[in-house]
């Protein structure tokens, strides 16, 4: 894949350039369905529950989604001074983790947890359900990923301009300064140093499958991860 830097540079022709890179063999493509897959090993490290309901989710929206050796969850239970959102290889479970920010319509006091969902235009809110990963171009926060809704409850994501990108304020090195990360305006916000990986292995036509365990609590959820870990 091209590096976010240098499309910044070229700019024209940047979503045909980098859609094109992500055309992957038939056996990886429409022929495969998740169940073409062997079940989830050690390394992944996504929540079981949450990567429950995702490989559910792919066979519900499988005739939409293109690629399915990769996806990427979101898991919005947890806070967001962790790693929640995970880049799952289905071929052999092996998983790499991001920080991201959500909504301010979810997070209206700024803890760092996501209280609500909403799929309103003009709520500032992230939304949770499935999301097939589309094209790339340029915007104010440089090189950034739409998203299509494909359920009730994000079926709005492109007229809300929901997208995947990067800002400052979900720079790692922000937590230094700060207990949590900054919010965005609805979109998945990875940090700067991470959006080139992010883009590189999530590419287009693959699912994001943003959710949280119902009834996690703060205190139930850093318990849980005592445990796991």
């Amino acid at each position: 894949m091209p590096s976010r830097r240098a499309v910044l540079r070229n700019g024209a022709g940047v979503a045909a350039a980098l859609t094109a890179s992500f055309v992957l063999p038939d056996v990886l493509g429409n022929a495969a369905t998740a169940q073409d897959f062997p079940p989830i090993s050690a390394p992944c490290k996504a929540p079981p529950a949450l990567l429950g309901q995702a490989m559910v989710a792919l066979d519900r929206h499988r005739h939409r989604i293109a690629f399915a050796d990769r996806i990427a969850i979101a898991d919005f239970g947890a806070p967001s001074f962790q790693p929640r959102l995970y880049l799952v290889d289905l071929r052999n479970g092996a998983t790499v983790s991001f920080l991201v920010a959500h909504g301010k319509g979810s997070d209206p006091d700024h803890s760092g947890w996501v209280r609500r969902f909403s799929n309103d235009q003009g709520s500032l809110a992230s939304s949770e359900g499935t999301f097939l990963t589309s094209d790339y171009y340029i915007g104010d926060h440089g090189v950034s990923q739409r998203l299509i809704g494909l359920d009730a409850t994000n079926d709005n994501a492109e007229s809300r301009a929901i997208v995947i990108h990067c800002a400052w304020y979900a720079n790692p090195d922000i937590l230094l300064s700060q207990p949590v990360l900054g919010r965005s305006d609805g979109c998945f916000v990875v940090g700067e140093a991470e959006i080139d990986l992010l883009f590189d292995r999530l590419g287009p036509g693959r699912m994001l499958f943003s959710a949280k365990i119902r009834g996690l609590t703060a205190g139930a959820w850093a318990a849980l991860i005592r445990r796991e870990g």
